[in-house]
C-alpha cells in the first residue's frame, strides 16, 4: 500500500527486511549492519552502518512511518532528489528500504564536524580558509541552480556544511531543498533556519530562486569570520570589520552585497559569486598594500625614504634566505635520522618555516611508506598535517600533488582492516578517492591529471560496481575498466617499487577472473586479456620479493594466475 503512493521509489521496496525498525547490532535488508547512533535530524533517526559485504560504511537515515504520511513523503521527495545529484559536495543516495514500520535511507557517510561545531570549539575562521570554503559551496550551488530545473537548496548554514579531515567539504540536508518552477509566483513551504534565511523565504508572495542561497552564504560567511550567530541576540548584522579590523574591506562588501534585503541588489548567480571571492583583493587595494607592508616588515609611515624602504627590503630578503637555510638545514637532518618518530619531528620543523613548500610533506609521505603501511596513528599526524597548512597550500599551487601523493599513499600502503591479515585493496582504494578527487579539484591549467583520472576511475568502479550490478545497470562499464586497468599497468613498468608494481599485478589477476565474461559483453578482445596477463605472470616471475609482503602477494598471483586464464578461456568458449 505504501509503496505503490510513492512509485519513484516503488523498485527500491523489494528488499527484503531483517528488522522493522533500526537497532545497534540490527542488520538492514540482510547486509547493513547498524553499529552507532549518531544524532536525530530534523523527522529522522542517523545512524552509522556498515555494509556487511562490501565492508564499507554508510550513513542510514531512519523515518518512522508512525510520523505520518506526510513526514515520509517528505523525507521521500528529499532521497528522490538527492539520487539524481552527483557532485563531489554532495552526499550520494545509494539505497532506499522499506522496512514495515520505518523506510530505511543509506547514503554516504561523511566524515569530520561541521562547521558549527567548529566555530564553537574554535572560534572565528582565517579568512582564506573562509574565501575557500565559500568558492566550494559556490561551486555546488552553481551546480544545483544549473539543473533541469534548477535546485534551490534554501539552508545553507555552518551545521549543514561537513568539513572532512582531507579539508574538503560537503553540505548536507536537503530536507529545505525544492525544484524552482517558473509559472510559480511562490514556495509551497516557507522553510529555513532563522538567522540564516532570506527574507522572501517567509514571504508567501515571493519563490525563492538562486539569490536566496546566495543571501545565506553571505551570512554564513559572516558567521564564520566572526563568530557571531546569527539566529542570537542581538540578531544586528554589522559589517565583519566591525568586529576585526584586520579582515578585508573587499570580503566585507562582498558579504554585504551577498545579504541586501533585496534579492535584486544582491549577485545574480552563484557563478558571478565565485568571480566576486576569486578577485575580492583587488576590490581592497588599502587592505592589500597594509598587507604586503606588514609582511615584508617594513612600517606604513608616509615620511618613509627611498633608503629606509630599501634598507626594509634588505631585511626581508636576509630573513627570507635565513629562513631557506634553515628549511634545508631541518630536511637534512631528519633523512639522517634513524627513528622514525625523531624524523617526524623534524619535518614538522621544516614545514612551521614554509608551510607551503611541498618537499617536507613528500618527506614526510615517503618516511610513513617506509615500513610498507600507513597507520592509523601516521594516518592522523598526515591529515592533520596538510589540513593545519591547507590554504597556504592551494595558493600556493602545491595541494594537488600532495594530495595525489597521499591518495596513492592510501591505494598502496593504507593499513586499516588488515589486522587480520587479510588483504584490504577494496578499503584502501576508497579512502584514496577523496584525495584523488582533491588533486583534480585544486589543480591548475598546466596540472596532468591523467594519471589520477586513472586511479580515481578504477577506484570508483570498485567502489560502485555491485551496487550497479544489483540495479542491472553495469552495462558498458567494463570495458572502460579494462581500458584503465591497461593504462595503470603501463605506468607501473618502469615504477621502482616493488609493492607497487606487486599490487596492480594482483588486482589484474583478480579483476580478470572475476569480471571476464563482463570484459567479453563489453568487446574486450580475447587476445588483449591473455596479453596483459602472460605478461603480468611473466613479470612477476622475474622479480624476487624483497619483503615479506611482497612475498604473499607474489605467492598469491601466482595461485590465482591459473583461474584467471581459465576464465578467460571458458569466458570467450561461450
Amino acid at each position: 500500500m505504501f509503496a505503490k503512493h510513492n512509485s519513484f521509489c516503488y523498485d527500491y521496496y523489494k528488499n527484503i527486511m531483517v528488522v522493522k525498525v533500526a537497532r545497534i547490532g540490527s542488520l538492514i535488508s540482510g547486509k547493513y549492519e547498524i553499529l552507532k547512533y549518531i544524532n536525530k535530524g530534523g523527522m529522522s533517526e542517523v545512524y552509522l552502518a556498515m555494509d556487511v559485504n562490501l565492508n564499507k560504511s554508510w550513513c542510514i537515515k531512519e523515518i518512522k512511518k508512525s510520523q505520518g504520511d506526510v513526514f515520509v513523503r517528505s523525507a521521500l521527495k528529499e532521497a528522490d532528489l538527492m539520487k539524481r545529484l552527483d557532485h563531489p559536495c554532495i552526499p550520494r543516495i545509494v539505497d532506499i528500504i522499506d522496512g514495515g514500520e520505518s523506510v530505511f535511507i543509506v547514503m554516504d557517510y561523511v566524515e569530520g564536524e561541521s562547521l558549527e561545531e567548529l566555530i564553537k570549539n574554535r572560534g572565528p575562521q582565517p579568512e582564506e580558509l573562509v574565501i575557500m570554503w565559500a568558492e566550494n559551496i559556490c561551486d555546488t550551488l552553481d551546480y544545483l541552480h544549473t539543473q533541469t530545473p534548477p535546485i534551490i537548496y534554501r539552508d545553507i548554514k555552518p551545521a549543514n556544511i561537513m568539513l572532512q579531515p582531507n579539508g574538503l567539504i560537503k553540505i548536507i540536508d536537503f530536507g529545505a531543498a525544492r525544484e524552482y518552477s517558473h509559472h510559480k509566483n511562490g514556495d509551497t513551504e516557507n522553510l529555513g533556519t532563522k538567522g540564516f534565511a532570506a527574507p522572501e523565504q517567509f514571504k508567501g508572495n515571493n519563490q525563492t530562486d538562486a539569490r536566496t542561497d546566495i543571501y545565506a552564504l553571505g551570512i554564513t560567511m559572516h558567521y564564520l569570520l566572526t563568530g557571531k550567530n546569527p539566529s542570537e541576540e542581538p540578531y544586528e548584522l554589522y559589517p565583519i570589520r566591525y568586529y576585526n579590523q584586520n579582515l578585508s574591506k573587499g570580503l566585507e562588501n562582498i558579504i554585504k552585497k551577498c545579504t541586501r534585503e533585496n534579492p535584486d541588489e544582491r549577485y545574480e548567480s552563484a557563478n558571478e559569486l565565485l568571480y566576486s571571492l576569486w578577485h575580492y583583493d583587488e576590490l581592497d587595494e588599502k587592505h592589500l598594500r597594509a598587507q604586503y607592508f606588514k609582511l615584508a616588515g617594513v612600517a606604513l609611515c608616509l615620511v618613509l625614504t627611498i633608503m629606509s624602504l630599501l634598507a626594509g627590503l634588505a631585511t626581508r630578503v636576509h630573513l627570507f634566505k635565513r629562513i631557506e637555510e634553515d628549511f634545508n638545514k631541518y630536511i637534512m637532518i631528519a633523512d639522517t635520522l634513524n627513528d622514525k618518530n625523531e624524523s617526524y619531528t623534524v619535518y614538522k620543523e621544516a614545514i612551521d618555516l614554509k608551510t607551503s613548500d611541498k618537499e617536507a610533506y613528500l618527506k614526510v609521505i615517503n618516511l610513513f611508506k617506509e615500513d610498507g603501511v600507513l597507520d592509523e596513528e601516521e594516518e592522523t599526524k598526515l591529515r592533520s598535517l596538510i589540513s593545519d597548512n591547507l590554504s597556504q597550500l592551494v595558493e600556493k599551487g602545491v595541494y594537488s600533488d600532495i594530495a595525489f601523493e597521499v591518495g596513492k599513499t592510501y591505494w598502496y600502503y593504507y593499513g586499516y582492516g588488515s589486522e587480520n591479515g587479510t588483504d584490504n585493496a577494496l578499503i584502501r582504494m576508497k579512502a584514496s578517492i577523496p584525495w584523488f578527487e582533491s588533486a583534480i579539484q585544486y589543480g591548475d591549467e598546466n596540472f596532468n591529471s591523467d594519471e589520477i583520472d586513472i586511479y580515481l576511475n578504477i577506484a570508483k568502479f570498485n567502489r560502485d560496481i555491485n551496487l550497479y550490478f544489483e540495479e542491472a545497470s553495469d552495462a558498458g562499464m567494463y570495458g572502460e575498466y579494462f581500458t584503465n586497468l591497461s593504462s595503470l599497468y603501463d605506468y607501473i613498468e618502469n615504477e621502482q617499487s616493488e609493492l607497487l608494481q606487486f599490487e596492480v599485478y594482483e588486482l589484474i589477476i583478480n579483476s580478470a577472473e572475476i569480471y571476464s565474461r563482463k570484459f567479453k559483453q563489453d568487446g574486450v578482445e580475447e587476445k588483449d586479456m591473455e596479453n596483459i596477463l602472460n605478461d603480468v605472470i611473466d613479470r612477476v616471475d622475474k622479480i624476487e620479493p624483497s619483503s615479506d609482503k611482497t612475498t604473499l602477494i607474489k605467492q598469491r598471483i601466482k595461485e590465482r594466475a591459473p583461474y584467471a586464464l581459465e576464465s578467460v578461456k571458458n569466458a570467450y568458449l561461450e
